[in-house]
């Protein structure tokens, strides 16, 4: 799709420097674009590449400086980019019809403009709402609810009674509504609790492929609105995790947790059970939560400290051999201190 800059820069609010009537058909990376592609510079470090860049047009800064270039100046370059991809590369229209190669249950309401692909499967009562698309080996249960507009991608699981809200995608291969893993312990062997709760996932929610959110033992496991999560995250029973947060890949949260709003989990946090993280709370890769963390903090490590002291202990780690070099040179020299005292002690 071809479009002006004096077009683009309406649609982000940008402030055009340049020629308003070039125009743009495609996004590439400031190192490779060419003559027709509009690129953008949302990190300090490629700032430099601006002045070599073939590319038609720079999204970037307002404080950027470059002659001779189109600039179309926002404060935030990464999410214009964004916006002018939505723009170029609009989602495909669905087509509207449920396949008659899917197998449909009994009572099942479906709103305008549903598509079901085939091989599908949808369970008794289950309601769907305004232009769902359920793509090719869904299995959808018994009183499933998914909000108008949701797109759930192939081979994606929800399991009975879950509740799915407006806007939501869900990548290939999650399962939604798995059993809490629940156990209770009878001598030598376990006594499964059945898990009879629900997954709540509110409007807007995005979930990655491969992720699993188990169901509430009672109750429910809820996602609210906004929330953001990666690849291969594991969300168990009972967990409730709150607005706008983002759950990075191989994060783990344990039964019960509570998530607050806005929360920041990188790459392969653990979170014990039983615990409440407040809202804005950031957590460092691999960080491992053990107990309560108060809102705004920034915590790394594991067990999780705030990110400072992370750092201070993560340069004494580096220190330790050449540390326990010296200790041992000062025993060294300790030890024949003592021994030339117990000398000279014996002497008198």
């Amino acid at each position: 799709m071809e479009k002006t800059l004096h077009e683009i820069a309406v649609l982000i609010g940008a402030q055009l420097e340049g020629d308003p009537a070039v125009t743009v058909s495609n996004i590439a990376g400031i190192d490779k674009a060419q003559p027709g592609d509009l690129t953008f510079v949302a990190n300090p470090k490629y700032s430099r590449f601006i002045a070599t860049t073939q590319a038609s047009a720079v999204i970037c800064t307002p404080d950027t400086v470059a002659p001779g270039k189109n600039l179309l100046k926002v404060d935030n370059p990464y999410l214009a980019f964004a916006k002018i991809m939505t723009f170029l590369y609009p989602q495909r229209r669905e087509t509207g019809m449920v396949d008659p190669r899917a197998i449909i249950g009994n009572n099942v309401s479906m709103g305008n403009k549903v598509t079901v692909y085939p091989l599908v499967y949808i369970g008794d009562d289950c309601v769907l709402e305004d232009e769902v698309t359920i793509y090719p080996g869904c299995c959808i249960g018994d009183r499933v609810r998914i909000g108008a507009q949701s797109l759930i991608y192939p081979n994606v699981t929800i399991r009975e009674d879950c509740v799915i809200g407006k806007r939501v995608i869900i990548h290939p291969g999650a399962v939604i509504g798995s059993d809490g893993f629940g156990f209770a312990k009878d001598g030598s062997r376990y006594f499964k609790i059945p898990q009879v709760g629900r997954v709540q996932i509110d409007d807007d929610v995005e979930i990655g492929a491969n992720v699993t959110i188990d169901r509430a033992a009672m109750g429910k496991t809820w996602i609210q609105r906004g929330t953001k999560i990666d690849n291969l995250v594991q969300i168990a029973h009972n967990v409730v995790i709150g607005e706008d947060c983002v759950i990075v890949a191989q994060v783990g949260i344990s039964g019960s947790t509570r998530v607050g709003n806005r929360v920041t989990l990188a790459g392969q946090v653990g979170l014990v059970g039983h615990i409440t993280i407040g809202d804005d709370v950031i957590i460092g890769a691999q960080g491992g939560v053990t107990s309560d963390i108060p809102a705004g903090m920034l915590m790394s490590g594991s067990p999780a400290i705030p990110h400072r002291l992370w750092l201070k202990a993560s340069q004494t780690f580096q220190k330790l051999p050449d540390m326990r070099k010296k200790l041992r040179e000062l025993e060294e020299k300790v030890a024949a201190l003592e021994q030339q005292l117990r000398k000279e002690h014996r002497k008198e």
